[in-house]
């Protein structure tokens, strides 16, 4: 299954755009508050340096895409409704979105760092808005989603503890459906320094705290300082990166990007998605005013921060904050190919920590039941079915059927 990406944020802060542009969709952007009425979910690429020049040979990728040594790799990006104040208790399309951010395994938090909504969303002067009270307005909505689940079961998970149930069992049961696992929990309750606390003695401040942790480790969140393009936008970068300084905050332009990649679809530009640069190469084709656009977006943007933001911001989230890395399994382990040929065919993510066994079960469960080691076709190595995996570890996985 792909990973799932969760754009959130208030409204107007530039979701749809930044999904736009990092899948080349379509999907309606207007100043109107809850232009995004429903879900909208498209193809994007996480982007990673590919082995093939390292092994020297050329690579027919079947689950990803190879473009000049960049691997691009299949994730879902969903653009969700805008909140608003409330919207865990139901308020506007609160029940929606968050049903939908359940299922997503890390979040990016779009926010207008030019200031230019009001505290309710709607477009307003740049410089009069405040993004650190939207990124603080939507994270508060998300903990107490976390602590009306929490609060609203507690009876319940109380007598089942009575009657002999495991407590972390229970509250992982509990929190399931929005993508909670027991790894989760337990952290949960080692860092809040509750896992020794009887559930009957939490106060409702421990509530609150259990369920800020929670939301916080299984719903990873990167902030996206989007129309970072816009004057005065960078002092309100240095003052959110200053009061969230235990969050990852990407400074975006998806504007920029959104103009780049459809330049590029029209072969106006070369440009790849993440790039600090890009050329141009129909200028006859280019009225002034786009001139004028790549330029600004040239000095400006790449200029100031390098990139746009985009690309880089679904790259952190899905190798830094995720900590996936990228195994490349083959079948013929001379040739680095599967059994029809095709050289390095895919590109499997894995979670840091992930062990041969994982990798076998990711590919078949029934390679599990004969699998007996593994090689490491870098470095000609045998490995045990526990080796934890690396990121470009090429692997061949030799099971009792093969060996015959």
């Amino acid at each position: 299954m792909p990973i799932k990406i969760g754009l959130i944020g208030k409204t107007n802060t530039g979701k749809t755009t930044f999904f736009n542009s990092a899948t080349l969709s379509s999907a309606e952007i207007s100043t109107y508050p809850f232009t995004t009425k429903s879900p909208e979910s498209a193809v994007a690429n996480a982007i990673t340096l590919c082995v093939h020049p390292e092994f020297k040979v050329q690579d027919n990728p079947n689950n990803s895409k190879c473009i000049d040594g960049w691997r691009y790799i299949p994730i879902e990006l969903i653009d969700l409704p805008g909140l608003i104040k409330d919207a865990w208790k139901g308020k506007g399309l609160g029940n929606q979105f968050l049903s939908v951010a359940a299922q997503s395994d890390v979040l990016l938090h779009i926010v207008d760092i030019s200031g230019g909504i009001d505290t309710t969303g709607k477009i307003t002067e740049a410089g009069t808005g405040d993004p650190i009270s939207d990124f603080a307005d939507i994270e508060e909505e998300l903990i107490m989603w976390y602590h009306k689940i929490f609060e609203g079961n507690r009876e319940k998970i109380s007598k089942l503890v009575h009657s002999g149930s495991d407590f972390v069992e229970e509250l992982t049961n509990l929190f399931r459906g929005i993508g909670v696992i027991k790894s989760h929990i337990k952290e949960t309750l080692k860092a809040t320094e509750l896992e020794d606390k009887e559930l009957d003695d939490f106060r409702i401040e421990d509530g609150k705290k259990f369920s800020t942790m929670l939301r916080k480790i299984s719903k990873p969140t990167l902030i996206v300082a989007n129309k970072i393009d816009v004057e005065g936008a960078s002092n309100n970068f240095s003052r959110l990166r200053e009061r969230f300084n235990d969050i990852i905050t990407v400074p975006a332009s998806a504007d920029s990007e959104l103009s780049l990649r459809r330049a590029e679809q029209k072969g106006l530009i070369k440009y790849s998605p993440g790039s600090e640069q890009f050329e141009i190469i129909k200028s006859e084709e280019l009225n002034q005013r786009q001139k004028d656009a790549l330029e600004f977006i040239k000095t400006d943007i790449m200029g100031e921060y390098m990139r746009t933001g985009v690309q880089f911001a679904i790259n952190i989230a899905v190798f830094k904050l995720l900590k996936m890395n990228s195994i490349y399994p083959v079948a013929n382990e001379k040739k680095l190919s599967d059994k029809k040929g095709h050289i390095l065919p895919d590109l499997i993510l894995l979670k840091d920590g992930a062990t041969v066994k994982d990798l076998a079960n990711e590919i078949h469960t029934d390679l599990i039941k004969g699998l007996l080691y593994a090689k490491d076709l870098r470095y000609n190595l045998r490995l045990p079915t526990t080796y934890q995996l690396r990121d470009r570890d090429v692997i061949s996985l030799v099971t009792a059927a093969k060996k015959k």
